[in-house]
């Protein structure tokens, strides 16, 4: 009876408020149909190619303008890479079988890689003739020793594509360029009525301060390992195993209380470069608890996830793991369509899925 008394003036507000009151159960109930995947991980582990194969694979992939943007970073990790050799050359103190080769290696030194638009003739074919040399192949063997893009061959074996002039990137060229990611980048994509919210952030230690306010509402980690990288050095401390710097962060990520309740999905990447490493760099070298058989890639890549395993203090809590190879798209398809169903399966009544 008291609504007949109220003036039009107070009815409106009436409306008004149970508008707003739908809505906000509305906003509550989408919300709860957002999950927000955290990639972590160590610099270079495969974070920002995790997230270009989503953009591939869930959303609307990369056109040829958008790929044209691109040019100047594949040439620009091309110098980068040559670059890397011929200091390294000099450092390792390893001979040019070729003369020549000294003075374009001078050239390509005095490169500012930042500020590189083009490709020019002499410039490719001085990094052509460098890249053919014994002694940079000789060099390129013993990259373990000092930094070296994973992507370094791969550009260098395509610089005869690469330097023609109607070059426009490949996928495979867009998913292999390497640019450290400064800050956070989100990559929203829809999937079963579902909204997944990845969310990237800069895996180099100077980066790791902002991850801080990320940390709200996260349904699940997504933590990458580089296997590969069980005999290297960090970029920004050189007697440091980048393995044990990754062992470290994965344990301080899964103890944090922030976390306690956001299920964890492991990747460990790069299975195809420990695949081709291992014929020549043992594990037991790095890591003498080893026992596996030398040369053994499954034995390895076993023992490496049995590592992040033991860095779990909390034996209730599963750790999803998966072997990837993040420049595959088809590898990247099939095991996010299997998290895809973990994380769904796990989140199944809060996302009212059933």
């Amino acid at each position: 009876m008291a609504g007949c008394c109220l003036s039009a003036e107070d009815k409106e507000c009436q409306r008004i408020n149970q508008e707003i009151d739908r809505q906000l159960r509305r906003d509550k109930r989408d919300a709860r149909r957002e999950l927000k995947l955290l990639l972590l991980g160590t610099g270079e582990s495969g974070k920002s190619t995790f997230i270009k194969q989503m953009r591939i694979i869930h959303g609307s992939g990369y056109t040829d303008e958008d790929k044209k943007g691109f040019i100047k970073l594949v040439y620009q990790n091309i110098f980068t890479a040559m670059q890397s050799l011929v200091w390294a050359m000099d450092n390792l103190r390893i001979q040019y079988k070729d003369e020549q080769n000294k003075e374009n290696a001078d050239l390509i030194k005095d490169i500012e890689v930042d500020k590189v638009n083009t490709l020019e003739k002499n410039q490719s074919e001085a990094i052509k003739s460098l890249w053919k040399d014994p002694g940079i192949q000789e060099c390129y063997d013993r990259r373990r020793e000092y930094q070296l893009s994973d992507s370094a061959k791969y550009y260098l074996d395509g610089l005869e594509r690469i330097s023609v002039p109607s070059y426009i990137p490949t996928q495979q060229d867009v998913l292999r360029v390497r640019v450290p990611t400064t800050g956070i980048i989100e990559y929203p994509f829809d999937l079963e009525n579902v909204i997944f919210r990845m969310v990237d952030v800069g895996g180099q230690r100077s980066e790791r301060r902002k991850w801080i306010h990320c940390f709200e509402n996260v349904t699940s980690i997504i933590f990458l390992v580089a296997l590969s990288e069980y005999d290297q050095v960090l970029a920004e401390c050189d007697n440091e195993n980048r393995m044990e710097e990754s062992k470290a962060l994965f344990k301080t990520i899964i103890t944090y209380p922030w976390f306690q309740n956001s299920s964890v999905i492991l990747f460990l990447n790069k299975k195809d470069i420990l695949e081709e490493k291992i014929a020549y760099s043992d594990v037991v070298d790095y890591f003498p608890e080893f026992d596996g058989p030398k040369r053994d890639s499954k034995a390895a890549r076993e023992f490496i996830l049995k590592m992040y395993q033991e860095m779990n203090p909390d034996k209730d809590k599963v750790i999803y793991s998966h072997f990837t190879c993040a420049t595959d798209t088809e590898n990247i398809r099939f095991v996010f369509a299997a998290v895809k169903d973990t994380i769904l399966q796990l989140n199944l009544k809060e996302f009212n899925l059933v």
